[in-house]
């Protein structure tokens, strides 16, 4: 969230468990966000930002992909799907990852989705997959000023 905005209650960041998908490609989480905020100016409205973590069969840990989107301003229960990409690396980084793991990560996550889209031009990048959320937002005494 931007400057004007004020965590009241909830964790700013956390992490969710992890699944081991059996039958197919899709791994499954059901992790409430309880986040309170109190706002002075609607300027830097918050978004969600995602780290996908993917352990292979040695457990090792390797992030697969990032993502972004910004919270509904509108109450009510939302459907979202984010999608998330990561750093393409050289065709020797795209080698080693496929044979040894790991691979180009970013060194600060949050600063990129701060800059917005604007700065992430400048990686190559490919996509990762998507992540579908279910999100209920609730506004209370945004209708006073208008929003």
């Amino acid at each position: 969230s931007g400057g004007a905005w004020k965590l009241l209650s909830g964790l700013g960041s956390g992490q969710t468990q992890v699944d081991d998908p059996q039958a197919d490609d899709v791994a499954y989480w059901c992790h409430p966000l309880d986040v309170h905020f109190a706002t002075k100016g609607l300027q830097g409205w918050p978004k969600l930002l995602l780290q996908v973590w993917h352990q292979d069969a040695l457990g090792r840990s390797e992030v697969l992909g990032y993502g972004f989107c910004h919270l509904p301003a509108t109450p009510g229960w939302h459907a979202l799907t984010c999608l998330t990409w990561r750093p393409r690396g050289s065709w020797r980084e795209r080698l080693r990852r496929r044979w040894l793991g790991g691979g180009p990560q970013l060194l600060s996550p949050p600063a990129l989705t701060a800059a917005g889209a604007g700065e992430r031009f400048r990686l190559r990048t490919e996509t990762a997959g998507a992540v579908h959320l279910q999100l209920g937002v609730l506004l209370r005494r945004f209708g006073r000023y208008g929003v």
